[in-house]
């Protein structure tokens, strides 16, 4: 059975070369390859042209390149050229272990009666060497240790899906900027597929470094997020036999978003007993002035800030119709 491997990338020529390598290396045969340069402005594309395959007659690797379309819509082009049974679906900053597709097959006849339509495998966050690295590595991690066998959500960076089902869906949506692999999902459940959940079956991501990229990718889940709740529901998804399926957020988002609201309320209470208790209000504002100053609540307090901005965007979305939103 051919298994189709599809990666898109933008402005990513450093990771290039770690990427198809592992893809290469997969212990699984026969095996095709998709790479698919979404205008880059770097040498993402003349990297992946020159990326030199192994000699295997059972593993082929094929160039595409677009404009700046978008993920989705890189995707979608991959999907469409595909000739494997399944699809699998990673990303450029990601190195699947060498038996990422192997392992994931093997687990698919282990749900009799279920109509399979996709697996999704574990993805491990490099801790990296600042707080924002670890920090987004432990909340992964923790993510993946309490989910079920059979799941919401099949991740971007570590699945697979079967070729005809993503298809007869329409494949993934060039409108949505941001979460399309949980929008995908969905639609394959409400359809009555199952999402089977290997953890065994693990891919290597690059530590996720930088405070703005941090921030930066948590105002999209935030906005994403935002539009998954409108359109599918704030409790989750039904399944045809009417289950409710909760969504596949990491819950220390919703914690986080806490924190700004909260530190409002107490800026205005400090505000209120400056006249009538002055000590008490001084005492108010040395707290705020810590919280600011201690890098780690510094950070959260960002944090909370960029997940209601995404919020905030999400619901300008939603009032002219656009990203998704209808």
């Amino acid at each position: 059975m051919l298994i189709t491997i599809t990666v898109c990338a933008r402005d990513a020529e450093d990771w290039v070369d770690d990427c198809l390598s592992s893809l290469c290396a997969q212990d699984y045969r026969p095996l095709q390859i998709i790479a698919v340069d979404d205008g880059s402005n770097d040498a993402t594309l003349e990297r992946m042209q020159s990326f030199i395959p192994p000699l295997d007659s059972d593993l082929e690797l094929l160039v595409r390149s677009q404009g700046r379309v978008g993920l989705s819509a890189g995707r979608n082009r991959a999907v469409n050229e595909a000739a494997g049974e399944w699809i699998a679906i990673t990303d450029i900053d990601c190195r699947p272990d060498h038996n990422w597709i192997s392992t994931m097959l093997t687990h698919l006849p282990s749900l009799e009666g279920e109509n399979v339509v996709a697996l999704t495998g574990r993805t491990v966050f490099a801790p990296g060497s600042s707080r924002i690295s670890r920090l987004r590595s432990e909340a992964i991690a923790k993510k993946y240790a309490s989910r079920d066998k059979i799941v919401l959500l099949a991740n971007g960076p570590c699945s697979m899906f079967r070729a005809d089902m993503l298809r007869s869906i329409g494949g993934f949506s060039p409108d949505w900027f941001h979460a399309e692999d949980m929008e995908v999902s969905i639609r394959m459940i409400q359809n009555g597929g199952t999402i089977l959940y290997v953890s065994e079956a693990t891919v290597q991501h690059v530590a996720e470094e930088g405070l703005l990229r941090f921030l930066k990718k948590r105002y999209r889940d935030a906005r994403a997020h935002f539009r998954i709740v409108r359109r599918y529901g704030f409790r989750g998804v039904k399944t045809p036999e009417q289950l409710t399926m909760n969504h596949d957020f990491i819950s220390d988002g919703a914690i986080i978003s806490l924190i700004l609201p909260m530190l409002g309320l107490w800026s205005l209470a400090v505000k209120l007993l400056c006249y009538d208790y002055p000590t008490i209000a001084l005492l108010g504002i040395f707290v705020e002035i810590t919280m600011f100053a201690v890098p780690w609540s510094r950070i959260r307090i960002l944090w909370s800030g960029a997940i209601w901005l995404g919020v905030g965007q999400g619901i300008i979305d939603a009032i002219l119709g656009r990203a998704g939103h209808r």
